[in-house]
């Protein structure tokens, strides 16, 4: 397995990886209205490569194969994590997610909205529950949680 950046050519994939996840995953936290309404059929692939290109994105690949990616932005927002369904449980994620972490200033709190599915994962890397909340996904209301990294200081921080 290989972590490497975005590049538009990995849009499509990307798009299709997350659609399968949700679909193959997260239906077992999630109705099946709720995951249609979150992975709906059309995806604007546009706005996609536009926030996928503007923050630190990466892609996990084995082999030839797109088998999960993340994005984080400048202020710190952990804006998606997703793995295929067929390479869960891994260490994909853990790779993909440390990787986007380094690319934040390590005075900045990292932040993100985890799923009912993603929540343990995060919570394991120390994120904590800022907020339980719903949001509204073309018409349809989920449930997800604002979580907080806050990282300590290094020695190197310290005058």
């Amino acid at each position: 397995m290989e972590i490497r950046p975005y590049n538009a050519d990995d849009l499509v994939e990307i798009i299709n990886l997350f659609r399968a996840t949700i679909h193959l995953i997260n239906i077992k936290d999630y109705t099946q209205e709720q995951v249609d309404a979150w992975a709906p059929d059309f995806i604007d692939k546009e706005k996609w490569n536009k926030t996928l290109s503007e923050h630190h994105t990466f892609v996990a690949v084995n082999g030839d194969v797109i088998i999960g990616f993340g994005d984080i932005d400048d202020s710190g927002y952990l804006d998606r994590l997703y793995v295929h369904h067929d390479y869960q449980r891994r260490g994909v994620a853990t790779l993909i997610c440390t990787k986007l972490e380094s690319m934040i200033d390590a005075n900045l709190t990292i932040m993100t909205h985890a799923s009912i599915t993603a929540k343990p994962f995060f919570e394991n890397r120390g994120y904590k529950v800022v907020k339980e909340q719903i949001v509204e996904r073309n018409g349809v209301s989920l449930k997800n949680f604002i979580m907080k990294l806050d990282r300590p200081a290094t020695m190197m921080d310290k005058p």
